[in-house]
């Protein structure tokens, strides 16, 4: 028995050794990101590119997740409510919900599936077909042209992103809340203006910044550590999308702690 908690003990220290050890590369590796954001404003156009594939694109999946959400946060506000307090109270509870919540935390989840996957995927191809050490032979320093352009796109169109996002589920939401419940849209409105404040789209709007953040980060630093050829392609993006899916909701924590 005392053989087997010293192994479990091991284990456990050498994990959390492991993962402190990561974290400190990670934020060295983002830290040597934003030291070439000065150096990629003069290559606008890489940063422009990015931001049609991080943003324009995630458009309409973005818009179809937040309907969803949405509908099912009417619909559960509406299984609580039951029987204790009046659907009046419908729109300020989806309000609350959709902005400090549920719109980041669920679009950053989707973007992470499509875009800190893809970003992963395409670097760590670079990588194994050694595109990568050819821009360094040619003297382009690839944290200029395709690290830090990833990261100022990210961390600036998920915030957009989670805008549309959020205004789509309310609206979603109403529609339910309208055809389904029978609450006027001027009652689901009004209940939606009593409890909102600036102080939530502050929230909402900080936790989508970190979240854009974490996932390019995560996407760019698997993908360009990549080594072991198609197998390690498709482990960077495995470790990319996990590792940006528990930052993101350790951030969500944190940003709820700091601001709520």
């Amino acid at each position: 028995m005392l053989e087997l908690g010293d192994k479990a003990a091991v284990a456990i220290g050498t994990t959390i050794r492991e993962s402190l050890q990561q974290l400190g590369a990670i934020a060295r590796f983002f830290w040597r990101i934003v030291q070439a954001i000065p150096f990629t404003t003069a290559r606008f156009h890489l940063i422009i590119e990015q931001m049609m594939i991080i943003g324009v694109q995630s458009i309409p999946v973005i818009l179809l997740t937040s309907a969803f959400v949405g509908a099912v946060t009417a619909w559960q506000a509406k299984y609580l409510f039951s029987g204790a307090i009046p659907l009046s109270y419908l729109g300020a509870v989806v309000g609350k919900g959709v902005f400090t919540e549920l719109g980041p935390v669920f679009t950053a989840l989707v973007i992470t599936g499509r875009v800190g996957a893809k970003l992963a995927a395409e670097l760590g191809t670079m990588r194994v077909t050694e595109q990568l050490d050819a821009m360094v032979c040619l003297s382009l320093d690839p944290y200029n042209y395709l690290l830090a352009p990833r990261m100022v796109a990210g961390s600036f169109m998920v915030p957009i992103l989670t805008i549309f996002s959020s205004f789509f589920a309310i609206l979603s939401a109403q529609y339910l809340a309208q055809y389904a419940m029978g609450v006027d849209p001027a009652v689901f409105y009004n209940g939606l203006k009593r409890l909102f404040k600036v102080k939530d789209v502050v929230i909402c709007l900080v936790k989508a910044f970190s979240f854009g953040c974490i996932i390019t980060l995560c996407g760019c630093y698997f993908g360009f550590l990549t080594k072991g050829g198609a197998v390690g392609v498709g482990e960077s993006t495995k470790k990319a999308v996990v590792a940006a899916m528990v930052l993101i909701l350790a951030a969500n924590m944190i940003v709820a702690k700091l601001l709520i």
